[in-house]
């Protein structure tokens, strides 16, 4: 953020400079006041951007456009500023020039108020969860030019803006918003991801209540498509907050974080190291064991049966049910079975097409836990 603030020092710079040349133009006056006009409205804008908390990322696309359009600004105004007759005479400045000049100026005067508004609205959800409905209406944001080729864009960045620096309630919302989008499409998912997403869904997983860690954690699993996606959430410290998780959160959240743990493996195997040093594979195991124990007697295990044990124990309890069956299924069966079992889908709340199925009570989480260790 520092650095970002540091970037802004050239155009606020650049700002003042061309309003003085533009009351020094002798020649096209009245286009460079209008021009004038706009540079102070941005200089403006410029300065409430280094005292803000901006969200970084559609910020530095939006300085760096601003600064393509001060400086075609700057070419057309120096050309103005002449000495002497001649000059004049011979400088021909075409009209769509200033045209284009103003064009671009506009578009960073509405960039700038939108990074401006969306920053505020969230920094204002923060500290005020119970605004009203007119207070809604004052703080409506639209679409920013910088999004105009793609909407879709827009709509993410304010997202993200709103877990980055909004309340825990607006956070919740906008984890959910992230599910639905990352659902809908894979290349949604790795916007999310390059638009910087994933640290402030693993700060919601740590903070926030049991539905928003619910949301937080589908989104991650949701993802966690993408291999490189994986390399990119694990760097931003996944596994230190799952294993929070893991430790101390309700059982729901839990099995939504087994379920989140049992992607990230089957998408990308060489995750599972990182997994096994934070001792993400202990607690469920843990769990597993704890689960199996209340509900299905047959997986008690003696308590200092290592690992290896408690899982191999598992795994020959299966086989003796499978040899101990009165009769053989047919073929069709044992297909449908193993189908099932294998790769089972997602319910009502979870999500479509995502591989396994978001468990929904402990039986749940026990299955979705024993297929991250199984993957």
């Amino acid at each position: 953020m520092d650095d970002l603030r540091a970037s802004l020092a050239r155009p606020i710079q650049l700002a003042e400079q061309l309003i003085k040349w533009a009351d020094e133009a002798q020649a096209c006056r009245s286009e460079c006041q209008d021009i004038r006009s706009r540079i102070e409205r941005l200089s403006t804008l410029l300065r409430q951007a280094a005292r803000a908390e901006l969200y970084e990322r559609p910020a530095r696309r939006i300085l760096a456009d601003t600064d393509r359009a001060l400086d075609k600004a700057a070419a057309l105004l120096e050309r103005c500023c002449g000495r002497g007759i001649l000059h004049r005479v011979l400088t021909i400045i075409p009209a769509g020039s200033f045209r284009k000049a103003a064009h671009l100026l506009d578009n960073s005067l509405g960039d700038l108020t939108w990074i401006l508004r969306v920053s505020s609205h969230a920094a204002a959800a923060a500290s005020s969860e119970d605004d009203d409905d007119e207070d809604d209406d004052d703080h409506h944001i639209g679409l920013p030019p910088i999004a105009q080729n793609e909407p879709i864009l827009f709509l993410i960045w304010e997202q993200i803006a709103v877990l980055q620096y909004g309340g825990l309630e607006a956070r919740a919302d906008a984890a959910a918003s992230v599910v639905s989008l990352a659902r809908d499409n894979d290349r949604y998912g790795r916007l999310i991801i390059e638009e910087d997403g994933v640290p402030p869904l693993l700060r919601l997983i740590k903070e926030g209540r049991a539905d928003a860690q619910e949301s937080a954690a589908l989104a991650i699993g949701l993802l966690a498509r993408d291999p490189e996606c994986v390399d990119l959430m694990i760097l931003a410290g996944v596994c230190t907050s799952f294993v929070k998780i893991l430790k101390d959160a309700p059982m729901k959240v839990q099995g939504m974080v087994a379920w989140a743990v049992s992607e990230l493996a089957a998408n990308h195997p060489k995750c599972q190291d990182a997994f096994l040093q934070h001792n993400v594979i202990r607690l469920l195991v843990a769990h597993l064991a704890f689960e199996t124990v209340q509900e299905h007697s047959k997986y008690a295990v003696a308590s200092k049966m290592s690992i290896h044990a408690v899982v191999m124990d598992k795994k020959t309890n299966n086989d003796s049910t499978t040899s101990s069956s009165q009769e053989p299924p047919d073929a069709a069966g044992v297909q449908a079975t193993t189908a099932s079992a294998a790769k089972p889908t997602v319910g009502a709340g979870g999500a479509a097409g995502a591989g396994r199925a978001v468990p929904a009570n402990s039986g749940a989480l026990c299955e979705t836990m024993d297929w991250a260790l199984v993957t």
